[in-house]
């Protein structure tokens, strides 16, 4: 008999070799031999391959008998699973991983974004982070997984040993998995979390007007990004921008490479899987010192520096306080990127580090919330879309078809004055220079048009595109905290101790979600006031340049 599974939660597959797999979809199994915690098997649709072990569940009628010596027949059972939960999440660290909990990630590649003398020193091979070296990590790793059920008594010894909480460690490789394991959410939400918390690491979600909130900063700044300069080293073989930034709790200047903002958004993403680290500006492999080039990012990193000085958790964050005050102490900064590189307080681990109100959240609130939450982000990317391509196709017309229009006018106007300038009579010379100017100003207008989009156009489509990098954040961020009440529905024996960290969870993500609203109101009421400011003074321009062309019809 064909060996089957059930499966307990979705699965979808990320990499070569991989099958996806829905909830409650019976899957066939081709062994039931674990390899590094997947197993292999087909799905309903008829693909084959590979599936995590922990996410399904064998069918104990569809076991299949073997012979024992003795020649008896004995059915075949499954050990528990392990539930393969990093320390550390592997989110962020190579190509097509995930941002801040999903979205995408770019590495650091390219000239741009070699590892230089300065900033990336040969550090012994004990003190290489995790998750950063040529193979990839083994993370310790509890063999509990509550909700498996089986009659044998190997299964009632397993169940003593988990409320023994047992500390048997297996080594996984853990390169493949959900977001909701790679998250650390599960070996959370399992008590596999272990770490020191010192006060200074704690975050507070309290308890607003509107539901969870972070805890506000109580020492908020800003920081600004002058224009950037360009470098070289290796007596100018290389060439490369810098940025000087400017925080204003410290009025210390500190200078940059887009290569150190990569560096520390892999960091951040790292450390908070529920919170949304902004995109970085995409990366350019050529025309990397033209103008419209460098300007461009430099608006790009001063909407991404915003947003980071204005969340309360990444603001006070230990290595976003290093990237901004440490100066040009080359020991300091090296060692406070291998601090910030052997973080214990990420993964599984960050959650230890939240204190929620004493009040626990309803659960089946907080879903329904989430659920509401999901259709708001569904629907604000899909307007972004049809937003951003309606302004930039308007942008394009007013740089190219408005301008060539008015100064087609305008060149008629020029044509019908110069052939007035025939007639010799003196009182045709003022209605000849009137009708001159004209055709000026509507030349001068056409410039108007052409240069406008810059000033109130352009602003607004740099906002949508950040904010489409922070909804493609939300799917993953989503994706931890259902995962968590999944298996608090799972493990009805075990609701106590799982609902108080799937409370954390979900205070976390309540939080999350209520600090992109409050930002995201902020960030559009001003754009929209500022781009209604600049339409305004636009049109005022060019009523004041007809005017001038209407005076000069005057007797």
């Amino acid at each position: 008999m064909a060996l089957k599974a059930k499966v307990l939660y979705d699965f979808h597959s990320e990499n070569p070799g991989e099958i996806s797999i829905s909830e409650n979809e019976l899957v066939t199994l081709f062994s039931e031999e674990e390899l590094e915690g997947w197993l292999e098997g087909e799905n309903s649709r008829g693909e084959a391959g590979l599936f995590p072990a922990s996410y399904v569940e064998i069918l104990k009628d569809h076991i299949t008998s073997s012979t024992n010596n003795n020649g008896l027949s004995s059915p075949k059972t499954k050990a528990q699973t392990p539930s393969y939960a990093s320390s550390e999440p592997q989110r962020g660290l190579g190509a097509g991983s995930g941002g801040s909990a999903g979205g995408s990630f770019h590495t650091s590649q390219g000239s741009d974004d070699d590892w230089d003398d300065d900033w990336d020193d040969a550090s012994p091979a004990g003190d290489a982070p995790q998750g950063l070296g040529s193979s990839p990590p083994l993370y310790p790793v509890t063999t509990s997984l509550p909700g498996r059920r089986e009659s044998s008594q190997q299964h009632q010894q397993q169940q003593q040993q988990q409320a023994k909480s047992s500390s048997a460690t297996v080594g996984r490789n853990l390169n493949r998995f959900s977001t909701f394991v790679k998250s650390g959410g599960e070996a959370f939400l399992l008590g596999e979390a272990s770490a020191f918390v010192k006060d200074g690491d704690r975050i507070c979600v309290v308890m607003g007007k509107h539901g969870p909130e972070w805890q506000e900063d109580p020492y908020p700044f800003t920081c600004t990004i002058d224009d950037p300069t360009k470098q070289t080293k290796f007596k100018g073989m290389k060439s490369y921008m810098s940025y000087g930034l400017t925080p204003t709790h410290t009025n210390i200047q500190v200078n940059r490479r887009y290569k150190h903002f990569d560096w520390l958004y892999a960091r951040l993403v790292e450390r908070f899987p529920v919170i949304s680290v902004p995109h970085l500006p995409e990366k350019q492999a050529t025309g990397r010192f033209e103008e419209d080039f460098i300007s461009k990012r430099r608006k790009g990193l001063i909407w991404w520096m915003n947003h980071m000085t204005s969340h309360p958790v990444l603001a006070r964050c230990d290595v976003f306080q290093h990237f901004l005050t440490c100066g040009a102490d080359e020991k300091a900064w090296k060692q406070g990127k291998r601090k910030a590189e052997r973080d214990e307080l990420v993964g599984s681990n960050f959650f230890l580090t939240i204190s929620t109100p004493a009040v626990p959240l309803d659960l089946q609130e907080v879903e329904s919330k989430i659920e509401g939450f999901k259709t708001f982000t569904k629907r604000m990317d899909e307007n972004i879309v049809v937003v951003n391509a309606t302004i930039n196709e308007f942008a394009r017309k007013q740089m190219a078809g408005f301008k060539k229009e008015y100064q087609k006018v305008g060149q008629a106007f020029s044509i019908l004055g110069q052939a007035f300038e025939l007639d010799q009579q003196v009182y045709s010379a003022g209605l000849n220079k009137a009708i001159a100017y004209t055709g000026e100003a509507y030349e001068a207008v056409g410039e108007y048009f052409a240069e406008q989009p810059r000033q109130d156009l352009a602003p607004i489509s740099d906002l949508l595109d950040l904010y489409r990098g922070h909804l493609a954040n939300f799917p993953d961020i989503i994706h931890v905290q259902k995962g968590a009440l999944t298996k608090v529905k799972d493990c009805p024996k075990q609701e106590g101790e799982l609902h108080d960290r799937c409370n954390i969870i979900s205070c976390a993500t309540l939080a999350e979600i209520q600090h992109f609203h409050r930002t995201r109101v902020r960030d559009f009421r001003s754009q929209m006031q500022h781009h209604l400011r600049e339409q305004i003074g636009f049109f005022k321009k060019i009523t004041a340049k007809l005017e001038d062309a209407l005076q000069q019809y005057d007797e």
